[in-house]
């Protein structure tokens, strides 16, 4: 028997139980919600007042009129209000979003620009004269805080989940498969939402056990158990795996019959490369339809984007000057050879474009690879070696924090890749690709990419491809922001680069 885990539960904070290791499922379940979503309730109202407040005595101090003073006190509690009416509107402390992905991150930018965008409309129709200070002070610091607070937030979360707190329960139903799969997805990253107490699978077997992540859950065979499987797990959501044998009438009965112990009900979409933006469900008559948005490889989000590759990348090179005169040197004073390295790749549509790179091997290193390849480590298409003989003592460093990536930076400013993308791949590569492998070429490739943060050279061909795949079909400016962040994390601890 598997006896559930008790509810009790404190109020999170981020520094509640720094430095200590708690119980694991202490506070696990669907309670747990409420608490956190009050968490960031008081946080967002706290973040917003405090920046309306610090802008306005900023912006007083500038106005001398009483007109102006009463106007600019009327306006700042109007901003509150409705920046905080916006945060709810936008339901940005959805339970369904929060602790995982970017999509609470575009919510809280969505609701602020909302806001502002209202009152712009507010001060044409009334009159203001203050709401441009607003507009170019307030509309900024109180983003950043937002955004700076549910990082917080997440890092804490993220942090207690792996000791197995703040966690969904839940029970996965299906074919042994789609179980197996959906198992496997959920169990990837320490910070799901779900952590997964048992398995009902429809049919026979003979395991008892299935793998989560790195411990075993019990697993019961037949639909009918599915409700004493939650009773006994103490789970607080069913999770449908694909298709049952059964077909829709029994999932919709298994809903009725979930609402008397108040446990949730999932379906996951069988979907496994369409990003949730690309879904919009559209009920017709009782039909729920899903309609699966088309991939845009051109239009204004591809405007924006290259916008983005050309401002980012440009100041990069000037930042970064002074560091690149420094790696200069000391690879001319590491090895003799040229400071740059220079390699065919190919770009966008097939076109063929010249790849920079700080210099990491020896200048024979092309032709001392035939002598390596029985010793390849990579993946079976790319060659990799974790003690490359060809990798000089500066490169090796210069790789292993991606600082030889650095002059790619030339390659985005000029429109050959940008700033996140697929994988820039070699025409031996390109020539060896099958079905639909093809497809990452539809954009420009990228200096990072979610390879590049998902493990590099750690990762196995076929996955690598499907990340590239799922990127090119499914990206978004916000998520640009999310990956370039996550690579300055990786750079710093490093996985998979050799």
């Amino acid at each position: 028997m598997f006896q559930a885990q008790g509810q009790t539960l404190s109020f999170p904070f981020p520094s509640s139980t720094r430095g200590r290791r708690v119980r694991p499922a202490a506070v696990s379940g669907v309670p747990w919600r409420r608490r956190y979503q009050l968490s960031l309730r008081v946080t967002d109202t706290v973040t917003i007042v405090a920046t309306v407040l610090l802008s306005t005595d900023w912006i007083l101090k500038a106005t001398s009129s009483g007109s102006a003073y009463t106007q600019t006190i009327t306006f700042a509690i109007a901003v509150s209000v409705g920046w905080l009416v916006m945060m709810s509107m936008f339901r940005t402390r959805d339970p369904r979003l929060i602790g995982v992905g970017a999509a609470e991150y575009k919510r809280v930018v969505q609701a602020s620009a909302a806001t502002f965008s209202w009152m712009a409309v507010a001060v044409v129709l009334l009159g203001g004269d203050n709401f441009r200070y607003y507009l170019l002070v307030t509309f900024p610091a109180g983003l950043l805080g937002l955004l700076g607070s549910r990082w917080i937030w997440r890092k804490w979360l993220t942090r207690q989940r792996q000791f197995g707190m703040f966690l969904s329960k839940v029970v996965v139903v299906g074919r042994n498969d789609d179980v197996q799969y959906v198992v496997k997805q959920l169990s990837k990253k320490t910070g799901a939402v779900y952590e997964v107490v048992g398995a009902v699978l429809e049919g026979k077997s003979r395991s008892h056990t299935i793998l989560a992540g790195d411990r075993f859950v019990p697993v019961v065979y037949g639909l009918s158990n599915v409700e004493h499987s939650v009773a006994e797990t103490g789970a607080d959501a069913v999770i449908v795996a694909g298709h049952l044998h059964k077909g829709s009438k029994y999932i919709r009965e298994l809903g009725w019959r979930l609402e008397r112990s108040a446990t949730e009900l999932v379906l996951a979409s069988t979907l496994t490369n369409v990003a949730g933006p690309r879904i919009q469900m559209r009920p017709v008559e009782g039909l729920p339809l899903m309609h699966v948005e088309m991939p845009q490889f051109t239009g204004g989000r591809h405007v924006v984007k290259r916008l983005m590759d050309v401002v980012l990348s440009g100041l990069a090179l000037i930042v970064l000057a002074p560091v690149f005169v420094v790696v200069a040197l000391l690879i001319r004073h590491d090895s003799p050879g040229p400071v740059f390295f220079k390699q065919e790749r190919v770009g966008r549509g097939s076109g063929l474009f010249p790849m920079y790179k700080f210099r990491s091997m020896v200048v024979t290193a092309e032709e001392d690879l035939a002598a390596l390849r029985d010793r390849n480590e990579g993946n079976g298409v790319l060659f990799k070696m974790r003690h490359d003989p060809r990798v000089t003592k500066v490169g090796g460093w210069l790789r292993k924090y991606s600082i030889d990536e650095l002059p790619q930076l030339y390659n985005v400013l000029r429109g050959d890749m940008a700033l996140v993308g697929p994988r820039p791949p070699l025409a031996s590569e390109v020539s060896g690709y099958d079905g639909h492998t093809h497809r990452r070429l539809l954009i420009k490739p990228g200096l990072t990419g979610l390879w590049q943060i998902s493990g590099r050279s750690d990762l196995d061909w076929a996955e690598s491809v499907r990340l590239d795949l799922y990127y090119v079909e499914n990206w978004s400016v916000t998520g640009d922001f999310m990956i370039m962040w996550r690579t300055f994390k990786v750079m710093i601890r490093p996985v998979g680069a050799y």
